[in-house]
């Protein structure tokens, strides 16, 4: 699962993640690899309404950000995402928002439609959008690994990331690295 890799959080766009753009190919690594095992591939984003509570404007706490439909909602031109990757939009409604992949969607339905029982996420931001579809994937019982390499935080506070991934490993995610999944 690739959680919120879109242009407004990548360089240039409005709520950029340093050092983002340094995931992507080893998320494209990690696509590669489970397409060679033919395993289904699953991108989430936020896609946003132009005035979605979570934007400055509205009292929240982010600049607008991934407005459905817009440039920095897409997805980054070199992620590798292939044909049939599933999407999974959030946070689409005005008056909600979103970090989780699995608040007011259809993924854990499709999950369960395809038998599927182990997620492995990577993504943005660490702390936030990750941390919280982690935590949603274990507390639906699902075994749960974390892409280490593949993802990147956003740390307002210095070492977020870090308690971000000590929090997912203590909730009981497994933390991973490429060369671990392929050796």
């Amino acid at each position: 699962m690739i959680v919120d890799m879109q242009n407004d959080f990548l360089a240039g766009g409005s709520l950029a993640v340093a050092g983002g753009n340094a995931i992507i190919p080893v998320l494209n690594r990690y696509i590669a690899c489970f397409q060679a095992h033919q395993l289904p591939i699953f991108a989430t984003r936020d896609w946003h309404p132009p005035d979605h509570c979570s934007f400055q404007p509205q009292g929240g706490l982010w600049p607008p950000h991934c407005i459905a439909g817009s440039i920095g909602a897409a997805f980054h031109p070199d992620l590798g995402l292939p044909a049939g990757t599933t999407i999974i939009s959030k946070a689409a409604s005005q008056e909600k928002d979103a970090y989780s992949a699995f608040t007011d969607t259809q993924l854990n339905t499709l999950l369960q439609l395809s038998k599927i029982h182990r997620l492995f996420i990577g993504g943005l931001a660490t702390e936030y959008c990750v941390l919280n579809t982690v935590k949603d994937a274990v507390r639906n019982h699902y075994t749960t690994f974390v892409l280490q390499d593949a993802v990147c935080a956003i740390n307002k506070q210095p070492e977020n990331g870090l308690r971000a991934l000590e929090e997912m490993t203590h909730l009981g995610a497994i933390s991973i690295h490429y060369e671990e999944l392929t050796a």
